[in-house]
């Protein structure tokens, strides 16, 4: 199937959709930086706070937790509200929450903040997927939604190579707050400049119903197979490289793997730069071929098990860096097959049900990444930091992602078909 089919009513893209759709990324690569600010903080979150592995890992845990709880919320906000108000909210939210970590006195305002900052970045990533779809056309989804992840990689990289200078630079304090200062900037931009729609685009307001609507948007997105299998597909895919990013990646290769916090923040940053590379090669790919989807999606997580395996059963004290290299290059895989998920529960439901089936497929990765860091966590403690077998956890989520999406493609790809004919058919009866 090619995704080069042109559907009515499609919206004409250009240079104002770009200008419009940039000032919305923006703020996701604000949020990506607050979100994974603790990643190249987390030995020294550890000491400022006087926490152990499970305690450490619970800052990122109930950041994911309030992400992934608030993903369906968000996408029923964003169909309903539009996509401007809720990106308002989003800059102010985790604007707040990095403003307070960085004055947290104890761990527990400091979980309160992480909390806060994973509220505000809850509300912006459904909501530039929308933006996208309002704005472009439709053949062009999974390139706008590529580059939106690989703008969001791009946040990360700042974390990985800015953030963590400022942090021992300048101190926790400074480093944090100082940060803040573009949440600030986006919100503006947001106010000022960003429109939800083209002009003479506006979609049908829909009629407050309370209770019933929102049940019925979720029950309805979530009848289709596309929906079910873009959320098994994220699961699957984006929480290998997520764990590694978010917490768990600098301690591995600094206390498992013996290397410097330097040469670890190089890896770290191997990765994001992989994750760039890739995005952009999967996103051409799905655009031309819609039928490499899945081929994509599950090539990444045996490519990503295959190289944790080897990583993990090496026979030395530490693996090679030739090892750590490849692994590292191939968890950069991850965040784009992860985008493929949306690419199946986008063409699975009409353009107002897409905030909330977003916001189901996006639940995805963010709960396996949140089971992982915990079991991590917990696997730590109670084995004396034995990395090795806390890290075989990552292939029990792997292994149940798989057999859900085995499951779900026949279903998936029929419904896809038959939508596929009914839209074609009506462009045929559409009156010139």
């Amino acid at each position: 199937m090619s995704s080069g089919t042109t559907l009515p009513d499609d919206p004409p893209g250009g240079r104002r959709a770009l200008a419009v759709w940039g000032i919305g990324v923006s703020v996701y690569f604000v949020a990506v930086i607050f979100r994974t600010s603790l990643g190249v903080a987390g030995l020294d979150a550890a000491d400022r706070f006087h926490v152990n592995a499970s305690a450490l890992s619970t800052f990122s845990i109930l950041q994911l937790l309030v992400y992934a709880g608030m993903q369906i919320p968000v996408g029923l906000l964003v169909d309903r509200l539009g996509t401007k108000k809720v990106l308002a909210l989003g800059a102010v939210l985790f604007t707040a929450g990095q403003l307070g970590f960085a004055f947290s006195p104890s761990y527990g305002t400091a979980l309160a903040s992480r909390a806060l900052l994973g509220c505000g970045d809850a509300l912006t990533f459904i909501s530039v997927l929308r933006l996208g779809s309002r704005w472009f056309p439709a053949r062009r989804g999974p390139l706008v939604a590529q580059f939106a992840g690989l703008v969001g990689m791009a946040g990360n990289l700042v974390s990985t190579l800015v953030l963590a200078r400022l942090l021992h630079g300048v101190g926790w304090t400074a480093a944090f707050a100082g940060s803040a200062v573009a949440g600030a900037v986006v919100f503006v931009l947001v106010l000022l400049f960003l429109k939800d729609h083209p002009e003479g685009r506006e979609p049908e307001p829909l009629p407050h119903q309370g209770a019933a609507y929102v049940r019925r948007q979720i029950a309805a997105s979530w009848r289709e197979p596309g929906t079910r299998l873009g959320l098994w597909v994220h699961f699957t895919t984006q929480f290998p490289a997520m764990v590694f990013l978010l917490l768990w990646g600098l301690p591995f290769l600094v206390e498992a793997q013996g290397l410097s916090r330097a040469t670890a923040g190089e890896l770290l940053t191997l990765v994001v730069l992989s994750n760039m590379v890739v995005g952009l090669v999967y996103g051409q790919i799905v655009a031309r071929h819609h039928g490499a989807r899945l081929p994509l999606a599950l090539g990444t997580v045996g490519a990503t098990a295959a190289l944790w395996a080897a990583t993990l059963a090496h026979p030395g004290p530490h693996a090679p860096m030739w090892l750590l290299i490849v692994l590292c290059t191939v968890l950069g895989a991850c965040g784009p097959a992860s985008m493929i998920g949306f690419d199946f529960a986008r063409p699975a439901n009409p353009p107002e049900r897409q905030g909330t089936a977003s916001g189901i497929t996006n639940m995805g990765g963010f709960v396996a990444s949140m089971t992982t860091l915990f079991a991590i966590g917990v696997l730590l403690d109670a084995t004396g930091d034995d990395y090795s077998l806390a890290f075989s956890v990552v292939f029990v989520l792997q292994a149940v992602g798989i057999s859900q999406i085995l499951r779900l493609r026949g279903r998936a790809a029929r419904r896809e078909r038959e939508r596929l004919v009914a839209s074609r058919v009506e462009t045929v009866h559409v009156p010139a």
